[in-house]
């Protein structure tokens, strides 16, 4: 068992740190918010800091699971960043999804401390963390990403290493770009079978087991033809993401016509409202235009 630190308790973090602790790891947290951290020790024992330095003085491994590449650097940097209270041979791992530029920033910024920084990126959503069973890309070192592996398979049902720093980000970012496209598909087939007079749930019996079959159309369908979208993956979430997406592929010359269409078809749910909706909610932009 490992002394960790968990910083960010947003609706991934609190469950994921939460599992650390049934594990048996001695886990002390933070969060912007301390009542959300008073809360969660309370729940689960351990302790809370109140930064991210005091959090990780003494721990073996650092997490975090922040909003974006200002607040990984905020929880980082500084004289009450997570770096400046890490001892040399520590790991830093980060969940955050976030640009592989930043992940490289940070890399380099522990490196000079002789702190390993692995990038480890989850997909599963909420769900996924609060069952334990995210999948973990990642990216780093052999050695940080090995020693760190069996702390992450706390709330892991697959971690897996992709290369060197950045890789595991840039494996999300193939992992979102997928999902853009395949939930925009699924809202058009959806939004077919009501507009053609079809029980839709009758429909997705039996495609669901064939090659039309995914795991958005297992987990969303019912609530996408119930009109509900109070749940999961945030609009805005994924327009951060997909904004990260589209951002690195102007870097590297990747063409994504399509994941730039599902942007702004995203861009028109949050101006009718929905960008804490879940992503799902394309169907409902699809409505909206039958008026």
């Amino acid at each position: 068992m490992a002394k960790v630190a968990f910083l960010g308790l947003g609706v991934m973090g609190y469950p994921m740190a939460g599992h650390l602790a049934a594990a048996g790891h001695e886990v002390t947290v933070y969060n912007r918010t301390a009542a959300k951290a008073e809360a969660w020790v309370a729940q689960h024992g351990g302790a809370a800091a109140a930064t991210p330095r005091d959090a990780a003085q003494g721990a073996e491994f650092v997490m975090a699971c922040v909003g974006n590449d200002d607040d990984l650097r905020s929880v980082c940097l500084g004289e009450v960043g997570a770096l400046a209270g890490m001892g040399a041979g520590t790991v830093f791992v980060d969940h955050t999804t976030v640009s592989a530029a930043v992940t490289r920033e940070m890399f380099a910024a522990a490196n000079e401390r002789q702190i390993s920084f692995v990038d480890a990126p989850v997909s599963g959503g909420q769900a996924g963390a609060e069952n334990g069973q995210l999948v973990i890309m990642c990216g780093g070192d052999q050695g940080a990403f090995d020693r760190a592996e069996p702390v992450m398979d706390a709330y892991a049902k697959l971690c897996k290493r992709l290369g060197e720093s950045g890789s595991g980000q840039l494996t999300k970012m193939v992992n979102q770009i997928c999902i853009a496209g395949l939930v925009q598909g699924l809202s058009e087939g959806l939004h077919f079978a009501e507009k053609a007079g079809l029980d839709g749930r009758a429909v997705v019996e039996v495609i669901g087991g064939g090659a039309a079959g995914s795991w958005q159309m297992v987990n969303r369908y019912e609530t996408m033809l119930d009109d509900h979208f109070e749940h999961g993956f945030a609009v805005d979430w994924m327009r951060k993401d997909l904004g990260i997406c589209l951002s690195t592929a102007d870097e590297n010359g990747a063409a994504l016509p399509v994941t730039a269409l599902v942007d702004q078809f995203y861009k028109e749910v949050q101006k009718i409202g929905g960008g804490r909706w879940d992503t799902s909610s394309l169907i409902k932009r699809l409505r909206a235009l039958d008026g």
